[in-house]
């Protein structure tokens, strides 16, 4: 059964009650996968290792601007019953959309290669797997869980894994002695440390990942009931938005915690951390074998999730082409899933330094990315795709604002792999 169909019965009215409110919860938290994926662990351990509670702030920031954006893409889903990529098949003149989608399964490919390559550090920092053999291990998995679960049980297999990295990450936190006032100081004050710029070019400049808005705008459909009755679409864009909203606060409550766990041991010791690896055996003499062994757990979790929430992103950009939903049982779809979960593990083959494929992944995504929020604010802008739900003159000037932010700090970032 496709994915916008399974909870929407034409003429189906919700009475929208605290019931129904909790049964929306959902879409966003699979969104926050890719908040909390391997990329970030290291983008943020770095920060925290580097400069202690000072770029606290760059979480506060990007999930702000992150919530925006998806939740602006989340109404295009909601509006039209199109995801982002079917919206541009239909909108678009056909060799712009498949331009454009061309370059998104590019970036999904890179997304894919990083979160196979997390899941199988994790592997090797668990249980010494060498990196290639458990990139296929991970991709085998990932292709199981896909083909034999429904959406609904894998949306509730997701959240299990996030509940699993939130839950290590307090435990984490329970060992180490925080310093709540720098903290708090952290979040709400904006400071540059000399050197810095990199770092947080790396976080705010990356925060969005393509692959998500695409995922995003598919997914929420999966909360629809019907199209009909403006009542109906109102509320669905106010549970939307709670859900949006209580999904990323808990994407910022994790990323915060790595870079105040990184800041309570690593940079109160004066120990400089650039790679998961070392994070992870550094933390066996500051804070004991078992908050290791949770780390590890807990960046496999990450992992597998994120993995799991790369493969449907690309079989939603690519069934999209076609003009289609995302459906793991039509063939447009497996083909996305399959082939570009395969291609990404195939790269890791012949990469021999895996921080080095995650830096060259980020270089992908940081080309990519404008290319998707630009389509995205394009279409939620146009009266033909939205009605009269197109973004208001307001949250225009807002989400240009966010994407030209996001465009420059992608190109400084992508200048600074090539210096």
């Amino acid at each position: 059964m496709k994915l916008k169909n399974i909870l929407n019965t034409k003429g189906h009215n919700p009475s929208f009650g605290l019931r129904e409110l909790l049964g929306y919860i959902g879409p966003g938290l699979l969104v926050t996968v890719g908040f909390i994926d391997p990329g970030n662990w290291a983008s943020n351990i770095a920060a925290g290792s580097e400069y202690g509670y000072k770029l606290l702030w760059m979480v506060t920031l990007s999930t702000i601007m992150l919530i925006l954006l998806q939740h602006n893409v989340a109404h295009l889903g909601i509006v039209t019953g199109d995801c982002l990529s079917e919206a541009a098949n239909k909108h678009l003149k056909p060799w712009l959309s498949k331009t454009v989608l061309s370059t998104a399964l590019l970036a999904a490919v890179s997304t894919a290669m990083a979160e196979i390559l997390g899941g199988a550090i994790a592997l090797n920092l668990l249980f010494k797997v060498p990196i290639k053999v458990g990139s296929v291990i991970i991709l085998v998995v990932i292709i199981l869980l896909l083909f034999t679960n429904t959406y609904k049980k894998l949306e509730k297999v997701i959240m299990g894994f996030v509940s699993i990295i939130g839950i290590s990450f307090l435990y984490e936190l329970s060992v180490v002695h925080i310093s709540w006032p720098e903290a708090v100081r952290g979040w709400t004050t904006i400071q540059f440390p000399s050197g810095s710029l990199p770092i947080i070019m790396s976080v705010l400049g990356a925060v969005v990942m393509p692959h998500n808005l695409f995922l995003h705008s598919e997914v929420i459909q999966s909360r629809q009931w019907n199209l009909e009755e403006e009542s109906v679409i109102k509320k669905q864009l106010k549970y939307e938005f709670l859900d949006t909203l209580f999904s990323m606060i808990i994407g910022w409550a994790i990323n915060s915690a790595m870079i105040i766990l990184a800041a309570t041991t690593f940079f109160s010791q004066h120990i400089k951390v650039s790679e998961l690896g070392q994070a992870q055996q550094m933390l066996v003499p500051l804070v004991g074998g078992l908050a290791a062994i949770i780390f590890g757990v807990a960046l496999l979790f990450a992992g597998i999730s994120s993995t799991m929430t790369a493969g449907m992103a690309a079989g939603t950009i690519f069934a999209g082409m076609f003009g289609e939903p995302y459906d793991i049982k039509d063939r447009h779809t497996k083909i996305g899933v399959v082939g570009i979960l395969t291609i990404a593990t195939l790269i890791i083959f012949f990469i021999h330094n895996p921080f080095q494929g995650l830096v060259y992944s980020q270089m992908l995504l940081s080309i990519q990315l404008p290319i998707t929020v630009f389509l995205q604010i394009y279409l939620t802008s146009s009266k033909k795709v939205m009605g009269k739900y197109k973004n208001s003159l307001f949250s225009n000037i807002v989400l240009w604002s966010i994407a030209i932010i996001l465009t420059v700090l992608n190109l400084m970032l992508f200048a600074s792999y090539l210096v």
